[in-house]
């Protein structure tokens, strides 16, 4: 138990020090370890960890937490939480203070500037990975690429787009 526990750790602490966008946008690296790597996982339960965590209320870390508690139980669960939390935590601590000093300088706004493409194109991995993961027929790859354009086209809540293709799904399921 304790190798898992330290292997956990270091997936873990790794990836928390590269989660510019927030948990989701590492999704593609987190199922790769999970499910490829270290096999602690299938994709199908990744998936419902992933599902479960983003319909609980609460930070999305709770998927991470979610994964050590698969993987290793209460123990897992603490360790993966703390090793995803501490070290992004510590690095955000210290690099807003070297901000805050140097705000003025020039290169903080290029950085500030360069980090929002590497966000947004991580965080479009994840959309991808996902889909990847549970998209097994056409008609869930409508559903995700039309639920996509919803929220990428309009300002309406994206649960109306979550809504419209549970809906669809369901109709397809008693069609087919």
């Amino acid at each position: 138990m304790t190798g898992v526990l330290v292997e956990l750790a270091r997936t873990f602490a790794t990836l928390s020090l590269v989660s510019i966008g927030g948990i989701n946008a590492l999704l593609p690296e987190i199922h790769r370890q999970v499910v490829d790597v270290h096999g602690w996982m299938t994709d199908q339960a990744f998936a419902s960890a992933f599902a479960i965590a983003n319909a609980s209320p609460g930070p999305n870390i709770i998927f991470v937490s979610l994964i050590g508690w698969q993987v290793a139980g209460l123990p897992g669960l603490l360790v993966s939480t703390l090793a995803i939390l501490i070290p992004s935590s510590t690095l955000a601590y210290f690099a807003g203070r070297a901000l805050t000093r140097w705000s003025h300088h020039p290169a903080v706004a290029v950085l500030r500037d360069a980090l929002i493409p590497v966000a947004l194109g991580l965080m479009l991995a994840s959309g991808v990975s996902m889909m990847r993961t549970v998209d097994r027929d056409v008609v869930t790859v409508l559903i995700s690429l039309a639920t996509a354009a919803f929220v990428y086209t309009t300002r309406r809540n994206p649960l109306w787009a979550l809504a419209a293709g549970a809906l669809v799904n369901v109709a397809a399921l008693h069609l087919f």
